[in-house]
């Protein structure tokens, strides 16, 4: 809500009921840094809301295909680079060559099949489960389980999965509709997945801090970016956050890691690759933010309240 500036007229009926003179002088309009910061986030809510509202049936799409674009990338790499990923598991992990074959393929197809099903919204639980498996079952065949950057980094897929998830949750609101009869275990859980997906958007951004070289660019994002996760994560200024961090993400993500400019064979697509679609999927979460807001649980929904 805009600062509308002290009240004038608290004492209009003071001094035996008559009302001050009328020539009080300018008032003054100065706002404090707090409350042009209040004005200006909730001018930015109410753009994104008013402009983006063509957009809004298709965002929480986009949101998860952004997801979940990094578990199709990851199946695309599997097939082109086959024999690596058999010599690497079978000669450097040891593990019989059957089963390497067995676990590509499971993968391969669990990660197209359950991501397209996430996108879709079709079998929602059982497609986030079917993903989180495959990320604990790589990180114990590549031997990466208790490596620090990979906890972080599929802390942050979980996260990501768990948005989308909570997107995919569609309340019946027909019972909370029907006058007269009683709210009985009418539990709307899609606000403990937005919680635990809030929560988790900080391990998101942890992945993302701790996952490539410094720069001043990337500085600068980081520092917007624990700032917009604080906001995020207690539920204040849930869009606006979001929105400013979606928009440094995604523009960081375009001109830092443009893994298209190297040839096939050079290693610096691959990881450039890899952090382009990572980065994809924390910005794919912050647009499912941007959608649903911050749930129930937030400060955002408690200053509606009170």
């Amino acid at each position: 809500m805009s600062y509308r500036g002290p009240n004038q007229f608290n004492n209009q009926f003071r001094n035996g009921g008559v009302p001050p003179p009328t020539n009080i002088g300018p008032v003054s309009q100065s706002r404090s840094a707090w409350d042009s910061f209040e004005h200006i986030s909730k001018q930015v809510e109410d753009l994104i809301d008013t402009y983006c509202k063509p957009l809004k049936p298709y965002v929480p799409g986009i949101g998860r295909a952004f997801i979940v674009a990094t578990f199709f990338e990851d199946s695309l790499r599997i097939i082109s680079q086959w024999s690596e990923q058999i010599y690497y598991l079978h000669n450097y992990r040891k593990i019989w060559k059957w089963l390497t074959l067995t676990f590509l393929v499971i993968n391969i197809f669990t990660m197209i099949t359950a991501s397209t099903f996430l996108v879709l919204r079709k079998k929602a639980m059982y497609a986030t489960s079917a993903l989180v498996a495959v990320v604990l079952l790589q990180g114990l065949a590549y031997g990466l389980i208790f490596d620090t950057q990979f906890i972080l980094r599929n802390l942050s897929v979980v996260g990501g999965l768990i948005l989308a998830f909570s997107d995919s949750i569609v309340r019946d609101k027909r019972s909370l509709n029907m006058p007269g009869l009683p709210m009985i275990n009418n539990q709307d859980n899609k606000k403990y997945f937005l919680l635990a997906g809030r929560l988790l958007l900080l391990f998101l951004f942890l992945g993302f801090v701790f996952s490539s070289t410094w720069s001043l660019g990337r500085l600068a994002v980081i520092l917007i970016g624990f700032i917009s996760c604080g906001s995020i994560i207690v539920g204040f200024k849930t869009k606006f956050a979001a929105f400013v961090l979606f928009v440094f993400l995604f523009t960081y993500n375009i001109f830092a890691n443009q893994f298209w400019l190297y040839g096939r064979h050079d290693a610096s697509r691959d990881f450039l690759k890899y952090e382009f679609f990572q980065t994809l999927s924390i910005v794919g979460g912050l647009l499912i933010i941007v959608n649903a807001g911050a749930g129930e649980f937030s400060i955002d929904e408690k200053k509606k309240i009170y």
